[in-house]
């Protein structure tokens, strides 16, 4: 029965059936307006399966059993990541008996207690492409079977998690895992060894004899002395990194047992390869993979993997018609590495800690040091972003745009930090007037033929009591201090004339809130974030010491403000966040006059230039209690909007 047709036979349907048709129209339009499918209402030999995916937690065993209940299946196509997949029969009049009996059909998960109900549409599109291997990063190799289920048994035995392990083992529990290190520590306040304090025992006899083999069967050229045991329970991961240059030589390796995992590498590009850990094997990195490439698991109880055996082993395609979920277990790495005793000399400047002349800004004290720190870190930064960050900053978010058309017709609007002008535009009722402290922003909204003036946020040129309103969108927390950040709401106070509203947005710490992920967390995909900012830290993973030795002079050093992982939860509320510049958006910069892009060797292998950001991400609460501390105003609403704290206030 065609869709249309049903929709002339809707009132003979019971309410049962009225409902379940409805839920199917629903997922229709859906499936059209955030993936792009087009379902069609005639029959033909494909259908789409809403909430059958992988993102969903079907695998593919568990829906081809389904659907070859209604016929010959041709082809089963279940794209990474996504609640949908797509069936293909060989005869239409199949399709046609599995379009009858799959709506609303309710089918439980595997390894769970939870049900799902499945609702199809014809369609006559199907998204598949013949896909190849893709390519491993330079110099990473998996070897498989490196060692027996009884050899994995002993070297599992050997490592006691219940022992107090400070001395000699330096056992530590960490959020996402558990760990004990051996040869020396790694200390994950500087990320780094300390090279004069060696940890009694070495390392375990086993994993001698288990490190000449490696160098007789050529896998490695050097013995190592320092050893790393993480032990993953499903569902926990390490963000993704680079092991840093200067604590280790170049060759890294890391034995997993226990379980198979699917470990993320990451080029600064963007470029992005899934990578297939099997069960006893060993990962050899060395090279570029290395020393460039970040790489880290992902928090998840499942991974996307190959359903075939014949797939080379390592990488993991992107081929929709042969992949399926494989439930994760315990695993245990042991990674081997050599301490470094000398600077590192690789080819890679722009991520080696030991080359790079630039350091990290500590924290700010004085009210001078915050000026400084934001005119490098942000004002600078944001001349030479402008038209990248333009370009990545187009759709204005629903609930600001709720707050302008809630303003009465002709009221006048000030929004300070405008940016490229993406608000200036909503209100055509509205009289509108922008500033912001990037003069490339603001010649940006010019030639939008919005009104934008160059100002500081401040210290704003206009008249007090004049604005009906005001917004300021993810621009206070780029103010260094408590008392530049509070100043700020303040300008926003004086502009507003009494009864004036204020929309304040800031980023928020807690980037998981009431147990979803925001926007932010989410887009680990290569296709946009990796184009908008680098994953990796351009410093090197962890390259910067939270606490400095003192410098020969008086001058007391403070902490050095941490370089974020994009991408990831916070682990600090000061922080410098990379930007990772797309080819050719970069503005020509004068000679001499280019602020600290942190890549800029003519090397082919380099990545592009990236750029931090100063952030202070605000607490639940944090900016709520600022307003409050304000005189003569009122806070109407304290909401949290996809990863941000947004307050509105009134001034009484």
């Amino acid at each position: 029965m065609e869709i249309d047709s049903a929709r002339k036979l809707n009132k003979k349907l019971s309410k049962t059936e009225k409902k379940l048709r409805q839920k199917q129209v629903k997922a229709r339009n859906t499936l059209l307006r955030h993936e792009g499918i087009v379902c069609v209402s005639s029959p033909t030999k494909s259908l789409v399966i809403a909430n059958g995916g992988l993102g969903n937690g079907v695998s593919r065993c568990q829906l081809l059993s389904v659907v070859e209940e209604c016929g010959s299946v041709e082809a089963l196509l279940m794209p990474p990541n996504k609640p949908y997949s797509f069936v293909k029969y060989e005869l239409i009049e199949d399709c046609k008996r599995a379009y009858d009996t799959l709506n609303g059909k309710e089918i439980m998960l595997e390894d769970s207690s939870q049900g799902i109900v499945l609702y199809v549409n014809f369609v006559e599109k199907v998204p598949w492409e013949v896909t190849t291997p893709t390519a491993l990063p330079p110099g990473l190799r998996v070897i498989e079977d490196v060692v027996s289920p009884e050899e994995e048994r002993r070297l599992l035995e050997i490592i006691d998690w219940t022992e107090d392990g400070v001395i000699p083992n330096a056992q530590k529990s960490l959020k996402h895992r558990r760990v004990k290190h051996f040869g020396y520590e790694f200390r994950y306040d500087n990320n780094n060894v300390d090279r004069d304090r060696p940890l009694p025992g070495g390392l375990p006899d086993l994993c001698n004899v288990f490190l000449a083999k490696c160098l007789k069967m050529g896998y490695i050229k050097q013995k190592p002395d320092q050893l790393t045991v993480n032990q993953y329970d499903p569902g926990q991961g390490i963000p993704p990194h680079i092991d840093t240059h200067s604590a280790f030589e170049d060759e890294i390796i890391s034995l997993s047992l226990g379980a198979k995992i699917v470990m993320d590498f990451k080029h600064p590009d963007g470029r992005a390869v899934a990578v297939m850990l099997p069960q006893r094997s060993l990962l050899v990195m060395s090279g570029e993979s290395r020393y460039l490439w970040t790489h880290g698991i992902t928090p998840r109880k499942f991974d996307i993997v190959q359903a075939s055996e014949e797939w080379p082993v390592g990488t993991v395609s992107a081929d929709i018609g042969d992949l399926t979920l494989n439930k994760r277990g315990k695993r245990t790495s042991f990674t081997f590495r050599k301490v470094r005793r000398s600077p590192c000399n690789c080819a890679y400047p722009s991520v080696c800690d030991s080359q790079r002349k630039d350091t990290a800004p500590s924290f700010p004290v004085t009210d001078s040091e915050a000026s400084k720190l934001e005119e490098k870190y942000v004002h600078e930064v944001y001349e030479e972003i402008a038209g990248h960050f333009s370009n990545t900053r187009h759709s204005p978010w629903p609930r600001v745009v709720e707050f302008l058309r809630g303003l009465p017709c002709g009221a006048v609007v000030a929004d300070v930090g405008c940016g490229n002008g993406k608000y200036l535009g909503v209100g055509k009722d509205l009289y509108m007037l922008g500033c912001d402290r990037s003069k490339n922003l603001v010649d940006i909204c010019g030639q939008k033929g919005f009104q934008a003036f160059v100002g500081d946020a401040l210290s704003v040129p206009i008249r007090s009591g004049s604005c009906d309103a005001c917004i300021s969108i993810a621009v206070i927390h780029h103010f260094a201090t408590a008392e530049r950040r509070l100043a700020t709401l303040g300008e926003l106070v004086r502009l507003l004339r009494p009864s004036g509203r204020a929309l304040i947005y800031v980023w928020a710490m807690e980037q998981e809130y009431n147990r979803q992920k925001s926007k932010y967390l989410k887009e680990k995909r290569a296709s946009r974030s990796a184009m908008e900012e680098t994953h990796g830290d351009a410093y090197g993973s962890g390259s910067l010491r939270s606490v400095h030795p003192n410098n020969g002079t008086n001058e007391v050093i403070h902490p050095k403000l941490p370089v974020h992982t994009n991408r990831t939860s916070f682990d600090s509320q000061d922080l410098l966040v990379p930007w990772h510049l797309k080819d050719g958006t970069k503005k020509k910069a004068e000679p001499n006059k280019s602020p600290q892009p942190l890549s800029n060797s003519a090397d082919s292998c380099e990545p592009s230039p990236v750029f931090h950001r100063y952030y202070h991400v605000f607490s639940e609460g944090e900016l709520e209690d600022v307003c409050k501390s304000l005189d003569c105003i009122k806070v109407v609403e304290s909401y949290y909007d996809q990863g941000n704290w947004c307050v509105v206030l009134e001034k009484q």
